[in-house]
């Protein structure tokens, strides 16, 4: 069966300014190559067979570069958003989603195995999965705690630890179903409505590479680990 994905690279991509002023941000370099054209050649090594990417902003630049994918042997088709719609908000207007299908964002580096994450999510009968990243926080200060003017305890530059959100997720075709129609709508948006609603949705934490580029730093990161092999694609 033929698996399909789709890219949501709608957005301004404002945080990564300068770098975005003149390119939308999925074209955006990353060695010798935009860090979605990376992205494209990775499903196609693992067998996806049909990529839907949602444009809005800048969206001529993107289409005119993909074409409609026979470069890179898949097929590309484009979802045109006439106002912004969030990172879920999207999916509403596609037609023909299989049972179950791979969305992500277009800013994400990473080594997961993306078909293995779909086959996992659809496996487990879920209408929605995620996959998760642990991530650490740093304190560039001395932490008090203290109560009622009373220093309590007290730690240096401590470091706290989360399980984030990739920006990559599975899902079911029934979760269409939840997110309306021409409005815009956000990945916290819809987890809010799931969870009141107790409708399960799984998490996969990976362990191995993940960088999102939406923010000047990590895209620096992203680039220095392009050029000295740490990542290779």
């Amino acid at each position: 069966m033929c698996k399909t994905a789709v890219i949501l690279a709608g957005g301004k991509g404002t945080r990564l300014r300068p770098y975005t002023v003149a390119l939308p941000k999925p074209l955006v370099p990353l060695g010798d190559k935009p860090i979605l054209e990376i992205i494209i050649s990775q499903l196609v090594r693992q067998s996806f067979g049909r990529i839907i990417i949602t444009v809005n902003h800048q969206a001529d630049i993107i289409m005119a570069y993909f074409g409609d994918g026979s470069k890179w042997g898949v097929e590309i088709e484009y979802s045109l958003e006439d106002m912004p719609l969030g990172t879920i908000g999207p999916l509403k207007l596609i037609k023909d989603l299989p049972d179950n299908f791979l969305v992500m964002n277009g800013d994400i580096l990473s080594d997961i195995n993306y078909a293995a994450f779909l086959e996992k999510h659809s496996a487990a009968d879920s209408n929605f999965s995620i996959a998760g990243y642990r991530r650490v926080q740093k304190v560039d200060y001395g932490v008090l705690d203290a109560a009622e003017g009373v220093l309590t305890g007290f730690r240096e530059k401590p470091q706290f630890y989360f399980l984030v959100s990739m920006g990559i997720y599975a899902a079911s075709k029934q979760i269409i179903g939840y997110i309306p129609y021409c409005q815009y709508f956000g990945f916290d948006m819809l987890m809010m409505k799931l969870l009141k609603e107790e409708v399960k949705v799984n998490v996969y934490e990976h362990i191995g590479y993940w960088m999102d580029i939406g923010r000047p730093d990590d895209y620096g990161q992203a680039v220095e680990d392009i050029e000295t092999g740490v990542f290779k694609y």
